[in-house]
């Protein structure tokens, strides 16, 4: 009586072991993608935030009387610095309180402002924004 040997491995064996090891290679694919990408997004965040306190700080550095001279240009939003990562926009406004609160007449114009840095950027084919604001007195 012959007894078969049993050495080896069948071709069942083996394509449950590549479907097993495709499974596990998928998934830490995902969560290495998924890692990257929200390392990237807070990296993102973090230099947007980074770039509107800095300017925050510009603009209290200035002075008061020099809010006046801020204007935003609508034709060229772009953060222009030698430190500066491209893909940033900023936005600045600035607001009398006197206007904020209109309607108030014990108010006195030019004496307090509210300054606004919104700073954009695009991630993953979405605008996203930073908001930062500061009150500014005389």
């Amino acid at each position: 009586m012959k007894i078969k040997s049993e050495k080896g491995y069948t071709g069942i064996d083996i394509a449950i072991s590549v479907v097993v090891l495709f499974i596990f290679v998928s998934l830490i694919a995902v969560l290495s993608y998924n890692f990257n990408s929200r390392t990237r997004e807070i990296e993102l965040a973090s230099e947007a935030t980074y770039l509107a306190i800095d300017e925050i700080e510009n603009i209290k550095n200035a002075g008061f009387d020099a809010i006046e001279t801020i204007r935003y240009d609508e034709n060229n939003p772009y953060i222009d610095r030698e430190t500066q990562t491209a893909g940033f926009f900023e936005k600045v406004t600035v607001k009398d309180y006197a206007d904020i609160k209109s309607g108030d007449s014990t108010i006195v114009p030019n004496l307090v402002k509210q300054v606004t840095v919104e700073i954009s950027y695009m991630f993953k084919g979405k605008t996203q924004t930073v908001e930062l604001s500061t009150i500014l007195s005389k």
